[in-house]
């Protein structure tokens, strides 16, 4: 199959540019009303909270757990499996005169009225004022590498592919939080960690795609810019799919056998670089062609060499 891709002709990608973009247009409105409406499931990364794992002999009904933990005046506590059906996580709110170490014993006393033999694994604990800055922090970090990869592809191309590249880089972002705002699975620093490496694998296509545009379009003077991204993807697509589907393997296989652990970074993962294939092919070539990028613009500056204007001597 990727032979064929080499030798076939280009493929009209941006003939159905506008209908990318609009369809990317709509998806991006939905996530922020999505967003604005039912926000983020922050996890206790951000806004602080005790962590308590628990290990029963025997499986455990959840509502079990949670009627056990409201009887013992632990409301508004957060219930999931952490791995088996025996491993449950459970997730406290702060609350004030009470310390880590007995909202733990608390919680191992409501789980022994559940089943005798239980076993506690884990007491963590965040503070708010932390977590409210880690907050601050993982936002900042996702700004400020989306600022240095505009600075570094216009530096390197042209502000024009620059722009496209960012914006391309953003829309990745926002659907992937949309999607875990409509979905509402929480979101913690390994999130923060997948959105990052997210950017890094989008701009990576996205550079490829740019560096045999700029090539392309050195080489070929008589066609309209449209055709010269058409050839470029068009080259690089096997290049793309390559990478992108030995890439899906490996993270299918975290999403599938990785565990609860890192279940949300997998999927951060997938959606991202489903995403970001589809933007470095449509979103980040569209939006270059739209703020006019022409040949000219690719092309190095001349230098005139000293004398080069004077007349040669009969």
């Amino acid at each position: 199959m990727f032979e064929i891709l080499k030798t076939r002709a280009p493929i009209r990608f941006m003939h159905y540019s506008k209908l990318a973009s609009a369809f990317s247009a709509v998806l991006i409105v939905l996530c922020f009303a999505t967003l604005f409406t039912k926000g983020l499931n922050w996890g206790l990364d951000f806004t602080g909270g005790t962590v308590v794992e628990v290990a029963f002999e025997q499986s455990v009904n959840l509502d079990d757990v949670r009627t056990g933990l409201e009887q013992t005046g632990l409301s508004n506590a957060t219930v999931q499996n952490f791995g088996s059906s025996r491993d449950v996580l459970i997730r406290l709110t702060p609350q004030d005169g009470v310390d880590v170490q007995q909202q733990g014993e608390a919680v191992l006393a409501a789980m022994e009225q559940v089943q005798s033999n239980v076993v506690m694994k884990r007491l963590e604990f965040v503070g708010p004022a932390i977590g409210k800055e880690l907050a601050e922090q993982g936002g900042l970090a996702i700004l400020v590498a989306l600022l240095c990869i505009m600075l570094y592809v216009g530096v390197r191309f042209e502000w024009r592919l620059a722009s496209g590249a960012v914006i391309s880089l953003a829309h990745d972002v926002i659907i992937t939080l949309g999607v875990f705002s409509w979905s509402q699975i929480e979101v913690d620093l390994t999130i923060v960690a997948a959105l990052l490496t997210v950017v890094g694998y989008s701009l990576n296509d996205t550079i490829v795609v740019f560096d045999r545009v700029r090539e392309s379009f050195r080489r070929v003077r008589e066609a309209t810019t449209a055709q010269v991204f058409d050839e470029a993807i068009t080259d690089t697509l096997s290049r793309t799919l390559i990478t992108s589907i030995t890439t899906l393997v490996v993270v299918i296989a975290l999403f599938w056998k990785g565990g609860a652990l890192i279940h949300g970074f997998a999927t951060a993962l997938l959606l991202g670089i489903a995403f970001g294939t589809y933007s470095s092919i449509y979103i980040a070539s569209a939006w270059a062609m739209m703020f006019g990028v022409k040949r000219e613009h690719m092309l190095p500056p001349q230098i005139e060499k000293e004398g080069a204007d004077q007349e040669p001597l009969v």
